[in-house]
Order: C-alpha cells, then sequence, then structure tokens
C-alpha cells in the first residue's frame, strides 16, 4: 500500500478509569472505503471523532494526508468531510438554503443544484429538510460532506433505519464518492453492508483492534479454522427478492 492517508497508531481515549480505545492502529488507503465495526461502546466513534478532530485523544498518534492531528488540526479540518445526524439541520430551511449556509461556513462557491444532482435530490431543492424521507436525509447528509470538496469522508451508521431500497441506493452513492477519489472511513452494524461496500474492515471490540483484512479475508480465515453456518446458505438473500420485487429505483417515500 502507497502511503496512506490516514494513520493511526496506539491511539488511546481514556474517560477517567474508563478505556474506550486502547492503543488501536490501523492505515487507509487513498481511495478506500474502509469500515468499522464492533459492539455498541467498541471504540468505533470515538475513534472517528478523534480522527475528525471532534474529540481530544489521550495519547498516540494520528496523521492524515501528512498532517499531524497534534500539530494543525485546522488543516485537517479543511480536507475532510463528516456526516451529521438530523439534529445538525435547520429543518425549516430548503435544501438550497442549507447548502449555501455550509458552503459561507467554508467560504466555498458552491452551485447547490449540482451537488443536488449527485445525490438525485434536485426535486427536493425547494423542499424544507424536515419533509425528506429517511433515505432522503440520509442522501442530503452525504451531499453536505462534499461541500468543501474534502479528500476524506466519514460516515457513521449511514443506513440505519432505511429500508431496503434507500439502503441499497444509498450504497451505490458511496461507491460514487469513492470513484471520484474520495476516501470515505464508515462504521455500520450491518455486515451484509461492510462485505459488500468494504475494501477492508478493522473489527473493534472493548476498545482493541481484534481483526483487520478484506471481508473476504476474513471469511477465509473463519472457513479455514472450522467454522461451519448451521443453516445453508442460499444463493440470494429475502433482501434480495424484495429488491427484486419491488424495485430499486429511488423513492419520494
Amino acid at each position: 500500500m502507497n502511503r496512506p492517508i490516514i494513520s493511526v497508531q496506539n491511539l488511546v481515549k481514556r474517560y477517567g478509569d474508563f478505556t474506550a480505545v486502547d492503543g488501536i492502529s490501523f492505515e487507509v488507503a487513498h481511495g478506500e472505503i474502509f469500515g468499522l465495526l464492533g459492539p455498541n461502546g467498541a471504540g468505533k466513534t470515538t475513534t472517528l471523532e478523534i480522527i475528525e478532530t471532534l474529540r481530544e485523544k489521550t495519547s498516540g498518534t494520528v496523521i492524515v494526508d501528512g498532517i499531524d492531528l497534534d500539530k494543525h488540526p485546522n488543516k485537517i479540518k479543511e480536507i475532510i468531510g463528516v456526516q451529521l445526524q438530523a439534529a445538525g439541520y435547520y429543518p425549516m430551511l430548503s435544501l438550497v438554503q442549507i447548502i449555501d449556509l455550509f458552503a459561507g461556513l467554508y467560504n466555498r462557491s458552491v452551485d447547490p443544484y449540482a451537488l443536488l444532482d449527485t445525490v438525485n435530490l434536485r426535486e427536493k431543492s425547494k423542499n424544507k429538510y424536515k419533509e425528506l424521507s429517511g433515505g432522503q436525509k440520509q442522501r442530503f447528509s452525504i451531499a453536505t460532506t462534499l461541500i468543501n470538496e474534502p479528500k476524506i469522508i466519514f460516515l457513521d451508521e449511514p443506513t440505519t433505519g432505511l429500508d431496503p431500497q434507500a439502503r441499497r441506493n444509498l450504497w451505490d452513492l458511496i461507491r460514487n464518492v469513492r470513484d471520484r477519489g474520495t476516501t470515505v472511513l464508515l462504521t455500520t452494524h450491518y455486515m451484509d453492508e461492510a462485505e459488500e461496500l468494504c475494501e477492508r474492515v478493522a473489527i473493534v471490540d472493548s476498545g482493541k483492534i481484534v481483526s483487520l483484512d478484506t471481508p473476504a479475508g476474513l471469511i477465509d480465515k473463519l472457513i479455514a479454522s472450522g467454522f461451519e453456518r448451521k443453516k445453508e446458505v442460499k444463493a440470494a438473500s429475502l433482501e434480495d427478492v424484495f429488491i427484486a420485487t419491488t424495485g430499486k429505483e429511488y423513492r419520494d417515500s
């Protein structure tokens, strides 16, 4: 792997006697979709927030595109995009107004309609944020991460609560973002999502990385250890049936 765009070495975050992140080390390549997986409370979100400069670390080293987090955190902010949760938007503003507001914060000139085209939301440009469906809100959230043309975007459980169509459409959007040259670091509780999207994944438990490899590599290692499924795996899933039956097009609701 060439020089990584993200390098995390021996990262530790403590809250009093509790260690949330316990010596995590990993690297993310340029243009990669990298997944951080693990149960609730494993330390995934804390790790993301430290890299995003939103939370102070206790110790360790974080380098983002050659920038040392300890020395130049504001320079890191200039080259990343962070997915906001719903509470981060003004519900009574239209999508165009929100984009203009964010562009002003970044001191950038942005064509709101071109940006909305990237997430297939131009027809909703005049709608208030609160009027969007769950899937539309998530697509818009990703659009706002692209306003400053970031080198890296961070997505924290981007498809939670979405129906199968919206989830698959968001997968396509994430791939499109990657194909434009943007590195994606995401967390998810959906293992099929990680297997489908991520070039590599790190599994975190109790603040430590317990496995790191490609999804296929991790599966092969498990099978080699003698693991056998209790239930025969079919060539398609129930979600595949749902999509084939109802279609994969974008929905307004």
